[in-house]
């Protein structure tokens, strides 16, 4: 036999009381026959504190929401026969207390293995901003690479130019982003401009003639 520890609350009280489902397969493993009707589910339930009268006439254990269902006795034990190999969902509808449901896989030769299932709430996954959205990586680090690499290599050679360019598309393929070559190429036409236009001031300030004044 193999219990599952779950927990039951009364209504919507904070109180958690510890129940016991205790499931056991009508044949082991090491079973000469199989019974053609399949397996049953045994088990038992107890709300320490409480009187079984109170609530236990009004519970139901039901399989699989349903497919197979079953009264409790008057001891809080149950049977649901016919079940075929496979996996189910174990529970207890009850108007007065709240039930965990079990999990409970069946092997074709009986091995029953019960563990409580875990529902995952929407509400409850958040989102974390980190690692950052892959199209963001994509649009920065061809920019960093756009502003540090000119500081580093020889961006006046056009064959280094060209590889870089080349690498630059390979890491932005996306077409939503930019044309990286344009970029790459506008960025440096304007700052061989912008060298120019200082060199043709300068070279102006430094033609006008001084003038000299007659004593």
């Amino acid at each position: 036999s193999m219990a599952a520890n779950v927990m039951a609350s009364k209504d919507r009280e904070v109180n958690l009381i510890l129940i016991w489902i205790l499931i056991n397969s009508v044949r082991s493993a090491e079973a000469d026959e199989v019974s053609p009707e399949g397996f049953r589910i045994e088990g038992r339930v107890s709300v320490p504190g409480t009187k079984a009268q109170e609530w236990m006439s009004l519970a139901r254990l039901l399989v699989d929401g349903g497919e197979f269902t079953a009264q409790l006795r008057t001891d809080g034990s149950f049977i649901v026969h016919n079940i075929p190999s496979g996996s189910y969902v174990v529970e207890v509808a009850s108007p007065n207390f709240k039930f965990d449901p079990v999990r409970v896989d069946i092997t074709s030769k009986g091995k029953i293995r019960a563990r409580k299932v875990n529902y995952i709430k929407s509400s409850e996954v958040v989102s974390l901003p980190y690692p950052l959205r892959l199209r963001v990586l994509m649009m920065a680090v061809p920019l960093l690479i756009i502003f540090l690499l000119p500081k580093v290599v020889n961006t006046n050679d056009p064959e280094m130019r060209k590889e870089m360019e080349q690498s630059m598309n390979m890491l932005s393929p996306n077409k939503d982003l930019p044309d990286v070559s344009e970029l790459m190429t506008r960025f440096f036409t304007s700052k061989k401009s912008s060298k120019s236009s200082n060199s043709n001031s300068g070279g102006g300030k430094g033609s006008k003639p001084s003038a000299l004044k007659r004593r």
